[in-house]
């Protein structure tokens, strides 16, 4: 039987040191961040849940029945809704946009009204996906580019070329730019105007303001992007250690655009995530980057990456929180560097009238951090635009999460003591810290490491060069790596934050699993019965003191644990992008890497007759989905499926509409391990399936190869799109 969050203790399960969930504080009243709940909701669904290829508690099917109804499976190319509901696709990649086109693979949406039922949609594009891009890129777009010709090249030194390095008339190095240029082209921003019809749906209309920022802005045009913060310092630097581009505080382009936030003011911050697979991402001590030779331009049959190395881009400027005003025609970015760098990964506010403003953000890597940024100055009116300054001048924290269910902020700053996390404690044994005097990183795997390094560096000021304030602008260019040598928490992948009403911070921790960038912390990420590690993720919920967003201390608890329901899990896999709708309920998608989607499972264990690991029963939870859970009543923490994506797509970026009518979704990468489905293959796969009893059996599932989504002809290429969603009958989608 599936646990519902009441029933939950702390991650690590029931021990002396643990506090049972909801026992804390007084009952939260007026904004107030407490543990307890305070959205009264009546125990009802607005909405029949979807069937998906696991039985689950919502189901309502009788432990007796489970076998006979799960023991066939169709999976479908297609958005699959509940009764009464339908979709309508907005844009897609290549459709114009002012005078560029529709990006790739998009991601974090915001809506933000401008009259009655009409606004903008800004629309993040986060990377491409090499293989399916290319093979459809000449069908969707209208042009050829020479991937053939210059993957012959390339394969003869692993796939790998320093374009960089060639002559500027080399006629492979034109081939280089001109495929770059393109990939850069469909990352990034886009802001689009649109309206709801009578019959409630919705079209574009085409405003002024439609504009693309993309991954090359700037390069042949004045579109350059600006930053603000200490970072500015070192860009400005006429010479350093490493590289320079020359071009000051001027930013060329936005690209890894993953999820986001809007501010209370109306304007959408950007976070540029795995910025490290187009530019370098170490740099030297003194904040400058390494040279773009670092990381040359990748191209086989799966991957087109690299892509900043012909332009000489410079990583230290990638990998940044990027704000744009969606009304304003001329405005193409700022990165605020006070927010930090790193793969950023969402954004939340804190937004208090008299106080601080509070900026959380996650590092969405294995080992990656959460973190604060705290204004100087305090918010006056929280809608007025000129907050917006306030990013410009702060400090950023770094979270420490205690296994007790405490927690603390540090500064990042050149003052605060060298203490790294000890590898003992990380799942994977692995932190890699600040490499000096050489710059980059170096990986540490024991304590007696660790401790050495300790003893070698007094204080962050230690590891980075130059004046105080270039010191403090490498320390946020370095962020990931100054929060590992000053002792913050490694986690399991935080992919979103999003802000309750009632003040407390929701955060989705996608995956418990160790990797080659580090693992999480063991003690504090853990499974129902204490497992180590817990690849299917977690939704935490933190709350600061007194609720204060400058307050250096905070609580936090487990809100949903992903997993199998027999095994004490909510029935999905791997949480990603939260969003509140305005009964308080948390709707959430799914980050199932696409390698994972219905990958079969024969067995549960292997040829010695132990049990497989999480990462290798993935299969069983089928394509990426949504998910619709209450925080308050007694359905509370239980999930609810309320969608599945089409073929090989993740599902992304869900904002409602201010009348709760609209779900705006993005369907990201559909058909990026097969590509284009042909003929309407399809493949039956087996299953080994648990009932809520934990009973095992087979399960058959007929699973599609590839995708057609969304014009779904059987030629069709399958193409990254963003849709409305919306019940026929034109009522609320969210609980009642």
């Amino acid at each position: 039987m599936a646990l519902k969050r009441r029933d939950f203790l702390l991650f690590l399960g029931a021990s002396a040191g643990t506090v049972a969930l909801g026992s804390c504080s007084s009952p939260a009243q007026n904004g107030s961040g407490s543990l307890t709940q305070i959205n009264p909701n009546p125990d009802t669904l607005s909405f029949k849940p979807v069937k998906g290829p696991l039985p689950l508690e919502s189901d309502r099917v009788p432990s007796t029945k489970q076998i006979e109804a799960y023991s066939r499976y169709e999976v479908v190319d297609d958005l699959v809704l509940p009764e009464g509901f339908t979709y309508d696709v907005i844009g897609a990649w290549g459709d114009k946009v002012g005078d560029s086109r529709f990006g790739y693979n998009n991601d974090y949406l915001s809506f933000i009204e401008t009259g009655q039922n009409e606004g903008y949609l800004t629309i993040n594009f986060e990377y491409i996906s090499g293989g399916t891009w290319m093979q459809t890129y000449a069908q969707v777009i209208g042009e050829s580019l020479p991937f053939e010709e210059v993957k012959a090249v390339a394969a003869k030194s692993e796939g790998k070329i320093n374009a960089f390095a060639l002559p500027d008339n080399d006629p492979l190095k034109a081939k280089i730019r001109q495929i770059s240029l393109e990939g850069l082209i469909d990352q990034g921003l886009g802001v689009i105007s649109i309206s709801k019809t009578a019959d409630g749906t919705w079209t574009r209309t085409y405003s002024t303001a439609d504009r693309r920022i993309t991954g090359i802005s700037g390069y042949e045009d004045d579109r350059y992007l600006k930053a603000t913060g200490p970072a500015v310092a070192v860009f400005q630097k006429a010479q350093g250690q490493g590289y320079q581009d020359g071009l000051g505080d001027r930013i060329i382009g936005t690209f890894q655009n993953c999820a986001g936030g809007t501010t209370p003011w109306g304007t959408v911050l950007s976070a540029e995530e795995n910025f490290q697979d187009q530019v370098p991402e170490p740099v030297y001590a003194d904040g400058t980057s390494f040279d773009p030779a670092a990381l040359p331009f990748v191209i086989n049959d799966y991957f087109v990456d690299g892509r900043g190395n012909v332009f000489g881009l410079a990583g230290n400027k990638y990998g940044w929180m990027v704000e744009v005003d969606p009304a304003d025609a001329n405005d193409y970015g700022t990165k605020h560097s006070w927010l930090g760098r790193f793969r950023h990964e969402a954004v939340a506010f804190k937004v208090v009238s008299g106080k601080p403003l509070a900026v959380y953000s996650g590092c969405d890597r294995r080992g990656g951090h959460l973190y604060k940024f705290v204004s100087k100055d305090t918010v006056s009116d929280p809608t007025d635009k000129t907050n917006s300054r306030l990013m410009a001048e702060g400090m950023l924290y770094a979270a420490v999460f205690e296994p007790d269910g405490t927690g603390r902020w540090i500064a990042l700053t050149p003052t605060t003591p060298v203490n790294p996390v000890l590898p003992s404690t990380v799942e994977g044994s692995l932190v890699p810290l600040p490499k000096r005097p050489q710059g980059g990183i170096v990986e540490v795997t024991t304590d007696a490491e660790a401790v050495a390094f300790k003893q070698q560096f007094a204080t962050l000021g230690d590891l980075y060069a130059g004046n105080d304030l270039e010191k403090q602008g490498a320390i946020l260019i370095d962020a990931h790596f100054a929060a590992n040598a000053a002792g913050a928490t490694p986690t399991a992948r935080p992919e979103d934050t999003d802000m309750a009403a009632d003040g407390s911070l929701y955060i989705a921790f996608t995956s418990g699993s160790p990797g080659g960038d580090g693992g999480p912390d063991k003690r504090v990420f853990k499974g129902p019965q204490g497992e180590t590690p817990w690849e299917y993720g977690w939704i935490l919920r933190l709350v600061e003191n007194q609720d204060d967003p400058a307050a250096m201390t905070f609580r936090w608890d487990s809100f949903a644990m992903g997993g199998e329901p027999a095994e004490g899990g909510a029935g999905f896999s791997n949480p990603d992008n939260l969003e509140f709708d305005k009964n308080g309920n948390v709707w959430m998608v799914t980050d199932i890497s696409t390698s994972k989607h219905n990958q079969p499972v024969t067995s549960r264990v292997n040829d010695q007759g132990e049990s497989i690991s999480q990462t290798d029963i993935q299969g069983i939870f089928g394509n990426n989905s949504i998910w619709c859970m209450p925080t308050s009543g007694t359905m509370a923490g239980n999930a609810y499926l309320f969608g599945i994506g089409p073929m090989e797509c993740e599902t992304t970026g869900p904002f409602f509409s201010p009348d709760q009518k609209t779900l705006f979704l993005a369907i990201q990468h559909p058909g990026e391990k097969y590509g284009i489905r042909k003929d309407n293959q399809t493949e039956t796969r087996k299953f080994v399936i648990k009932t809520l009893n934990g009973q095992q059996f087979l399960q058959e599932r007929y699973v599609p190869l590839g995708s057609n989504w969304p014009h779904q002809g059987t030629t069709e290429p399958p193409k990254p799109a963003v849709v409305a969603i919306r019940r026929l009958d034109n009522q609320p989608i969210t609980m009642a």
